[in-house]
């Protein structure tokens, strides 16, 4: 097990900020898991306050042994991907975190104004479901063991997450 971030930052990878900002933060998440939802304003928080200090990245982490819906989630945010709105899908997954199965899904990408055809298809694309894979076992390999997990300039961060910590933490790393 590692505690450095493997692979680091890629093109493979969905990133919001520039890519040479001072901070990379990295988060394995799951979108079933209510820690992650509970992450998720904390993350959207020390990205307004940060601005073009922080890259935000996310990578997949389904949990699919206590999430039952976690892997067709994440699909959707893949296959929304295709279509260049992931992080509108992701947003949105957060957001409805009780509303995780494919009825709903189908329904926020109707709400995003994608192509439901080529959605339904994107998700059932073995390359969808590899890209998920692949996020999930660069988790495993940096050593996440849960979500959300965080990644900060390629450490593992196990520090207070949770309200203004992530966000102070971040802070405190740029002076």
């Amino acid at each position: 097990m590692s505690a450095h971030l493997q692979p680091a930052i890629g093109d493979q990878d969905h990133r919001q900020g520039p890519a040479k900002a001072p901070l990379q933060l990295v988060e394995y998440g799951d979108y079933q898991c209510s820690y992650c939802g509970q992450a998720y304003p904390a993350v959207r928080a020390a990205q307004q306050a940060l601005g073009n200090k922080l890259e935000f990245v996310f990578r997949n982490f389904p949990l699919t042994e206590v999430h039952p819906h976690a892997q067709q989630a994440a699909l959707a945010a893949e296959a929304a991907a295709k279509q260049h709105k992931f992080w509108e899908m992701h947003d949105a997954l957060y957001e409805h975190q009780n509303q995780l199965d494919e009825q709903h899904l189908i329904g926020f990408a109707r709400q995003l104004g994608l192509d439901i055809e080529k959605f339904t298809q994107d998700m059932q694309n073995p390359t969808m479901a590899g890209k998920v894979e692949s996020d999930f076992e660069s988790g495993v390999r940096s050593g996440v063991n849960g979500t959300p997990s965080f990644f900060l300039n390629g450490q593992k961060f196990d520090g207070e997450w949770q309200g203004q910590g992530l966000t102070e933490f971040l802070q405190s790393q740029l002076t």
